[in-house]
Formats: C-alpha cells, sequence, structure tokens
C-alpha cells in the first residue's frame, strides 16, 4: 500500500509554514477567528493535511506578533484587544508619524510621490475587489514609508512593534465602514506632502488618524 502524500509535501517546510501564517492572520484580522478562539495544533494540521512542525512555526509567527497569546490549559488563542490598548497606540503614533512625516518631507523626490500614488491606486483596486487583508496592508505600507524614510532606528521599532495591532483594529473598523474613502484620504495626505509645510503635512496625518481612533471598538 502506498503511503498518503500531503498536498504540500513538494514544499519546503518554511513555504508551508508561510502559507499557514497567511491564512490564519487572514482568519483573525478578517473576524473568522474572533477572540478567544483556541487554535489547535492537531486541528490545523489536519486542515492543510501537513505536520505539526510548519504549525507550530506558523502560531510563534503570529504570537510574536501579539495575534494569539498563551493561556493555562487552552493553548494557543487569538488575543484580545482593547479599547484602551487602542486608544494608547493611536496616542504615541500620532507623536511618532507626526515626526516621521516632519523628517521625511526635505527628502521627498518625485520617484517617492510616484511610489505614494501607486499603492494609492493599488488601494482602489483591492477595494474594488473587497480584498480586506490587501487593503489593510497597502494602508500600512503607505504610512510605514515615513517610518522608513525619517532615518530614525527607534521610531522604526515602534512602529515595527505597533503595526499589526493597528493593522488589526482596523480590520475591526472597516467590517463596519466603507472603505469606498480610503483612497481618497491618502491623496489629501499626498497633497499636504507636496504642500511643502512640514507643520501642515503632519497635522494632515494626524486628521487622518483621528477618524479611526475615534470609532468604538463595542
Amino acid at each position: 500500500m502506498n503511503a498518503i502524500r500531503s498536498p504540500h509535501a513538494e514544499y519546503p517546510i518554511n513555504s508551508i509554514s508561510e502559507h499557514v501564517y497567511a491564512d490564519l492572520k487572514k482568519a483573525i484580522l478578517e473576524g473568522a477567528l474572533q477572540p478567544g478562539a483556541r487554535l489547535i495544533v492537531t486541528e490545523i494540521a489536519g486542515k492543510f493535511q501537513i505536520s505539526q512542525a510548519p504549525v507550530r512555526e506558523a502560531l510563534e509567527r503570529l504570537k510574536q506578533e501579539g495575534l494569539i497569546t498563551g493561556v493555562p490549559n487552552k493553548g494557543s488563542v487569538v488575543s484580545t484587544i482593547t479599547a484602551k490598548e487602542i486608544k494608547d497606540i493611536f496616542v504615541l503614533r500620532e507623536i511618532i508619524e507626526g515626526f516621521a512625516v516632519r523628517q521625511s518631507m526635505p527628502s521627498l523626490k518625485e520617484e517617492d510621490f510616484d511610489y505614494l500614488h501607486h499603492l494609492i491606486r493599488e488601494m482602489e483596486t483591492a477595494n474594488r475587489q473587497q480584498e480586506m487583508l490587501r487593503i489593510l496592508e497597502l494602508d500600512m505600507d503607505f504610512h510605514a514609508f515615513f517610518y522608513i524614510r525619517c532615518d530614525n532606528q527607534a521610531v522604526l521599532e515602534l512602529w515595527n512593534h505597533m503595526r499589526t495591532k493597528v493593522m488589526r483594529f482596523m480590520a475591526i473598523s472597516n467590517r463596519h465602514y466603507t472603505t469606498e474613502v480610503l483612497a481618497e484620504w491618502h491623496l489629501v495626505l499626498v497633497d499636504a506632502l507636496r504642500s511643502g509645510d512640514p507643520d501642515a503635512a503632519a497635522a494632515a496625518f494626524i486628521e487622518h488618524m483621528h477618524a479611526y481612533k475615534m470609532i468604538d471598538l463595542d
């Protein structure tokens, strides 16, 4: 009798783990896996018809990002996110993103604006196709651009630490509010950047964040 072959057997373990990680992350961000939901290694391995090793690797990545947490007698569960936690993050983000925008503006070139416009066009496409995770990723890439370009490693590390939580909160809000105007909002930010006034640009980014910060999680 021939052994049953996994459909993923031809792929290296890292590729399998990446697939499991992306699938679970999408389910968490889109709300298919709610806070408190258990993630059982054997069940996930069975679903994907793979061994447990890549599943454990994927869960560890999700744990490092704060999307899941370990609970005694339950194992891995989807982590909760509170209104207080979001408020604290957005207060910090207003401070450091305003700084990042101000620092980045003097070095912006036309190709940088081309890149930002490219992201906005991709947002429009993702919105038309209702690719919610893609919309979130593009939104994060747009704002990450300034954390990278401001050339401050400490600021970039803060952004990397809170990026997933910001993304998760936005995923919750996007399930209740339209994303039709998202691309338009970011065009306003690009216009503010082109104004040449760092204070006005920083203020535009902060106002943009306020639209999310005021949303009720309940």
